[in-house]
């Protein structure tokens, strides 16, 4: 329809130049001494138009093929752009489906767009690090470097490749540094902190991006409490070397951790370390009442005050009412008897001592009840009985032996 329109319009135009011309009586006369052409103004018009269009022509034809070479540079460039990203694409695709060498080789080829080159390296980069290539990884990562505009990205990927690595801690630790520097604190920036200083051990860090990552709830809490754990199991030794340096970093301790059962038992044994049993068998009865475990009853039989002292007593005072509470169990029978064993209330500790041999179902458990009914009965000069509960623990420990 519209093209129709279009047609009807050429004709009519047309029609009316003819109408037009067929009136138009006028000349143009040109003078060039000693000559004069005379031209009706019809003819001197359409020769004009002519004139025009060659003129138009001739002048496009030019303009067009002086710019040949930069469009033909413009196609070539607009050809390996559209190359590039498709071999960006499919290092990607071979990547994320496991297939580390054909992404690598996809990536060599985006690479070769300047504008791809930065994605590019760090693609190869993380599948060279699949395939354990690290040489051609750090090359990749030496490429990456030279585009400013992914700096965070490059420093993300070096983090997590090295930290996986576990060849190259101070590279983490460097480029973790100058992340940081950034001020880049999301989250996925502060698990890979946390990884990097837990395989270099820096427990105070550890212990501050646990905290961090606690608040966002980004990390599992059982991950949480295990890594809290680790922290604490290598500071409390390394700061038993006094009292002070003890005391401060226990009292710098939330009180959630304190009463965490591996805690309270690490921090018991450091202050035992240093003669502390007192302190120990405190942090121990306040993690007894927040979580009742058998670690805790192991750890508070091997911190026993000394004989005749009112401490002892306390101590024998409370297993009895806690073994009021859980009258059947094995383990603080057992630490009741080891006490009463210590302080020489003989009666007492023969009673609880058979009564967590009775009771208990762990080797281990069964063995301590022989070994202290033993020293009971040698403490009596009962040497048969001594000998008999010997030759029970032995027997108990046999079966690991072999299995050793």
């Amino acid at each position: 329809m519209r093209f129709f329109l279009w047609l009807l319009t050429l004709f009519a135009t047309a029609i009316g130049l003819a109408v037009l011309a067929r009136f138009n009586g006028g000349n143009v006369a040109l003078f060039y001494p000693p000559y004069r052409v005379d031209l009706s103004l019809n003819f001197f018009i359409v020769l004009l138009l002519i004139t025009f269009v060659f003129l138009y022509t001739l002048i496009s034809a030019m303009r067009a093929a002086l710019k040949m070479p930069q469009r033909v540079g413009e196609y070539r460039a607009t050809k390996q752009q559209r190359e590039s990203g498709r071999a960006l694409s499919d290092a990607l695709k071979a990547y994320l489906e496991g297939r580390f060498g054909q992404a690598e080789k996809s990536a060599t080829r985006a690479a070769l767009l300047p504008e791809n080159a930065g994605l590019a390296a760090l693609i190869g980069a993380r599948a060279a690090h699949r395939l354990q290539q690290s040489d051609r990884r750090n090359a990749w990562l030496a490429q990456a470097e030279k585009d400013t505009s992914l700096r965070n990205a490059r420093l993300m990927t070096v983090i997590e490749l090295l930290a996986e690595d576990n060849k190259d801690s101070d590279g983490a630790l460097h480029a973790l540094k100058e992340l940081n520097a950034s001020g880049i604190r999301h989250i996925q920036a502060l698990r890979l902190a946390l990884r990097v200083h837990q395989r270099a051990r820096n427990w105070q860090e550890v212990l501050r991006l646990v905290r961090l990552l606690d608040k966002r709830s980004a990390l599992h809490p059982a991950l949480s409490r295990r890594l809290r754990d680790l922290a604490y199991e290598a500071l409390l030794p390394a700061a038993s070397h006094d009292l002070e340096s003890l005391k401060s970093l226990w009292n710098s301790i939330p009180e959630a951790d304190r009463t965490s059962p591996a805690v309270a038992v690490i921090a018991a044994s450091a202050y035992m370390s240093i003669g502390q049993q007192q302190e120990a068998a405190t942090i121990i009865e306040k993690a007894l009442k927040a979580d009742w475990d058998a670690r805790l009853l192991r750890a508070y039989r091997l911190c026993a005050a000394p004989e005749g002292s009112a401490t002892l007593l306390a101590q024998v005072e409370n297993c009895e009412n806690w073994l009021r509470e859980r009258p059947n169990d094995a383990e603080l029978a057992l630490v009741l008897g080891t006490l009463c064993l210590r302080q020489k209330l003989w009666g007492k500790a023969q009673r609880h001592l058979e009564q967590a041999l009775s009771d208990a179902t762990e080797r281990s458990t069964i063995q301590e009840s022989h070994l202290r009914l033993a020293q009971l009965h040698e403490a009596l000069n009962q040497t048969e009985a001594a000998n008999t509960h010997y030759r029970q623990c032995a027997i108990t420990t046999l079966p690991r032996l072999q299995h050793k």
